[in-house]
């Protein structure tokens, strides 16, 4: 009888051991899952990105304001007859300043 009940234990076991360390186990399937839902995420973010920038094509096919935005941000283009105004903090006129003192002396 106890040996009987050491085989059974024993069967029980190996029909066991697929269903927790064989090709299809839970713990793959659970890693599966989890590696699943990483590349939604992945996904969500490269989508919201491919729709602003698809977003922005469509605005510089269709008009030249955002091609003007653009040069004007950018580039610093400004139009013909137009005036310009550059406002500087004081602080940053400060370092322009002794950027620029310092280096005269150096020369």
């Amino acid at each position: 009888m106890k040996s009987l009940t050491i085989i059974f234990i024993t069967l029980l076991a190996l029909i066991q051991y697929p269903l927790w360390f064989g090709k299809g186990s839970w713990f793959k399937v659970w890693n599966l899952n989890h590696q699943i839902e990483q590349q939604k995420k992945v996904n969500s973010d490269n989508q919201v990105r491919n729709n602003v920038l698809n977003a922005e094509v469509t605005d510089l096919k269709q008009g030249f304001s955002a091609i003007e935005e653009r040069a004007r941000n950018e580039l610093g283009m400004i139009k013909q007859d137009e005036v310009f105004f550059q406002i500087r903090n004081q602080e940053q006129g400060k370092k322009d300043n002794e950027q620029t003192n310092s280096s005269s002396i150096k020369h």
